[in-house]
């Protein structure tokens, strides 16, 4: 154990440290007290018993300062090699095979088990092997005798063998008692918890009786402990819901899985009036007791019983709340569609009249009625635009709107987008400027989507552009897509805006008050026709310096998807794929 263990209070190394300083206290008390007689036959010419009882002394005293040095270990080593020696030289003394000399170094091993560790007790075996074989040769060689006489060496031996045993009896003793205290504590605790967790805690014997129930039990069945005894418990399970309980029970008590269920169970309310069963929702963990004595049997198994009613609520919450959010969106979708279709006929023929009225072709009309005239008509062209960019939106949400993909040169589309709208950028005094890479490849995609998109992210770009400004658009291969970037040297945006570019009505100045028109849907329908072609949108500004929007489309195409499809044997090898190059490396530093 380490000392922080010990130091939290773990009882077995406290006593194990506490049984070591006894032990070298005893060592010392035995030495004093046999040291008179020690001395007393070092006179009479026997030099054995002095050689123990100073032996036992300076173990004794050497150890115990160990231990207050906290040298644990090194003091549980000093006292078993000192066991060890003393059997030596007992065993050196006695010429006979089997002396008690033996006998005091068996006990090293045996007091290395009880305070040592795995290393320490390898060693102890060792050096007892190797008594042994001194021992052996000494009994072949003889010893002087000089060393010993018989009463004398008998009594030193009984003396040191009873001291040896004395040492080992209670340091088991001591070890014993904190490993019954530990566990008693152990269980005390776990009992503890079983009782005061919030869970029901309830643990079934091999053939499924219920052996203990926890208090919190009570409260969540609305009964008595004693009540959920034999079948009480499986028929509070809901009639529906005994099948899978009964399945994970089997699994963990037969099979030793731990298995998670949700469930629905009876719960009593002696306070209701009425006797119709309330059910409440429970989450059951069952966990087998693995056993090695146990394998290939049926197991003890422990269940914690959750209430979860409140998440089932909450999760049945957010399943209507979203269920009644889809159908607001679906009818908001249909009215867009609907309310555009039913607008569309008369503005059309508001938009036709007026053009009419405008050329002349009904008459001649004065300058004021001829102004008047051009004002309903580009009213009118602007409700118009107004209409459709809801009707392509609603389309776009409802999952309507439908891509013809097919092959076509990309830089096609370019010129006629800067036709439509180079009426507006003279209004507006900004400069169109068209940069296209030489033998771009095919594109398969929607002709008219991709139309769509440019000319969007274009008027975005006039719309925002100050007078004399430029705006650029980009066309160029990127990898397996094509990079289609229209950039502006106008206003620009803040990165809180520029994280919600693409938010259906979004736009950066809102109220009555702001300085640009539009109904904010123009980027939202670009991003809903990239995400329709696969693609990628990306947008980089900065305040005062302009914007840059980014359309990667696939020149491939939207992938396709292999599980809707039959599987298409090749007839010949297709070469590898280009290698994409990585993202174009454009930093802007926000302000």
């Amino acid at each position: 154990m380490s000392p922080a263990l010990a130091g939290s209070g773990h009882r077995p190394e406290v006593l194990r440290r506490k049984t070591l300083a006894n032990n070298s206290r005893i060592a010392i008390a035995a030495s004093a007290m046999m040291m008179p007689l020690a001395i007393y036959w070092l006179v009479n010419g026997t030099v054995l018993p002095i050689v123990l009882a100073i032996t036992a002394l300076a173990c004794g005293m050497v150890t115990l300062a160990l231990h207050q040095r906290r040298l644990f270990e090194q003091a549980a080593a000093g006292q078993v090699y000192t066991m060890l020696g003393l059997g030596l030289l007992l065993t050196l003394a006695d010429n006979t095979l089997a002396d008690i000399g033996m006998a005091v170094a068996l006990m090293g091993p045996v007091l290395a088990s009880l305070l040592g560790r795995a290393g320490l007790r390898q060693h102890s075996w060792m050096m007892v092997i190797a008594v042994v074989v001194l021992g052996i040769a000494g009994a072949m060689l003889g010893v002087p005798d000089v060393l010993m006489q018989s009463d004398s060496l008998t009594l030193a031996a009984a003396v040191t063998f009873l001291v040896s045993v004395g040492i080992v009896i209670h340091t088991a003793n001591r070890i014993n008692g904190a490993f019954e205290v530990y566990d008693k504590a152990q269980v005390t605790a776990y009992r503890h918890l079983i009782e005061h967790v919030r869970d029901a805690v309830i643990r079934f014997s091999s053939d499924g009786e219920v052996l203990l129930a926890s208090r919190s039990s009570e409260a969540l069945f609305g009964c008595r402990r004693f009540e959920l005894t034999g079948s009480a418990l499986s028929e509070r399970i809901h009639v529906m819901d005994r099948p899978a309980y009964l399945t994970a029970f089997a699994d963990a008590n037969q099979g030793g899985e731990i298995r998670n269920i949700e469930v629905r169970m009876r719960q009593e309310d002696p306070r209701a009036a009425t006797a119709v069963p309330h059910f409440i929702w429970v989450e059951i963990n069952l966990s087998p007791v693995l056993d090695s004595e146990t394998a290939g049997q049926r197991r003890e198994v422990v269940v914690l019983f959750r209430n979860i009613t409140k998440r089932k609520d909450n999760e049945a919450a957010m399943i209507e709340a979203q269920r009644v959010a889809e159908e607001a969106s679906g009818a908001k979708s249909r009215f867009l569609a609907v309310m555009g279709h039913e607008l569309r006929t008369p503005l059309n023929a508001i938009v036709g009249f007026s053009e009419m009225m405008s050329t002349g072709i009904g008459g001649e009309l004065s300058p004021t009625h001829r102004e008047y005239a051009g004002l309903i008509h580009q009213s009118g062209m602007h409700l118009l635009e107004v209409v459709r960019m809801l009707l392509d939106m609603s389309r776009l949400e409802a999952g309507k709107f439908e891509l013809q993909n097919e092959p076509f040169q990309p830089q096609t589309i370019v010129e006629p987008c800067l036709s439509m709208v180079e009426t507006l950028a003279q209004e507006r005094d900004v400069r169109l400027v068209s940069k296209i890479e030489g033998e771009l490849p095919l594109l398969n995609a929607d002709e008219r989507a991709c139309r769509q998109i440019l000319l969007n992210l274009m008027s975005n770009a006039i719309k925002f552009s100050h007078p004399g400004g430029t705006v650029s658009v980009i066309l160029k291969r990127q990898g397996q897509s094509l990079n289609l970037s229209v950039t502006d040297q106008g206003v620009g945006m803040a990165p809180e805006s520029l994280a919600r570019v693409g938010e259906p009505f979004f736009q950066v100045q809102s109220g009555h008050d702001r300085s640009y028109e539009g109904t904010g849907l123009g980027l939202s329908i670009v991003k809903g026709l990239v995400e329709l072609h696969e693609g990628t949108l990306r947008a980089m500004s900065e305040i005062g310096s302009g914007t840059t929007v980014t359309v990667l489309l696939p020149l491939n195409g939207p992938a396709i998807k292999t599980e809707e499809t039959a599987t298409i044997t090749p007839f010949r090898r297709e070469p590898a794929a280009e290698t994409s190059t990585p993202w174009q490396d454009e930093k802007r530093k926000a302000q």
